[in-house]
């Protein structure tokens, strides 16, 4: 009869005597060898996963200064849209500023009234950092100036801005405008 069987009772460190082997579930004899090979798999299994650990963290590393520069590019460009259209408008001040002629009390008056406007056009555009570009005597620049014309202008060096239709201008560095110009050509 067993040990169970005589006392049902007893706790299992007692049933266990010591002439049986004392294997747990799942509990299995390695040789070194197998314990090599399996300290070796970690290893490796180990080493992967430390790999994925750390591209996973550079690539969140890139994705936040992606997003971070995405932000402050909304922040400082939000406005372009919007200055394009006081653009149209500071444009057809200036025509009607530069249309307004006469000695009149009334011209005289407009006249004025328009330059103060401009001004405060042009005090609002450098509190937002839109810079005016007017490439009069400059060389032509292709990245900031749209050549509508070209001709050949006695004294002035080919190549170079002689008459401005409508300035450019910049918001934060980046071209909100381009200038458009005449520029000088060689005579033929």
């Amino acid at each position: 009869m067993s040990t169970e069987q005589e006392n049902p009772e007893a706790p299992i460190e007692e049933i266990i005597t010591e002439d049986q082997p004392h294997t747990e579930v799942g509990e299995h004899e390695y040789t070194i060898d197998e314990l090599k090979k399996e300290l070796e798999e970690a290893k490796q299994t180990a080493h992967a996963n430390w790999d994925k650990a750390v591209r996973t963290q550079a690539e969140m590393e890139n994705l936040k200064r992606r997003t971070q520069k995405d932000l402050e590019d909304a922040h400082k460009f939000a406005l372009t849209g919007f200055a394009k259209e006081l653009l149209v408008v500071l444009d057809s001040l200036v025509l009607g500023l530069q249309a307004a002629t006469g000695d009149s009390e009334e011209v005289k008056k407009f006249r004025e009234g328009s330059e103060l406007t401009i001004k405060q056009f042009e005090s609002v555009f450098a509190r937002y950092n839109i810079v005016t570009i007017d490439p009069i005597g400059l060389p032509f620049n292709a990245e900031q100036h749209q050549a509508v014309l070209m001709q050949v202008v006695e004294g002035a060096e080919p190549n170079t801005v002689v008459n401005v239709f409508s300035k450019g201008y910049t918001l934060n560095g980046r071209l909100l405008r381009p200038a458009m110009v005449v520029v000088a050509k060689a005579a033929d």
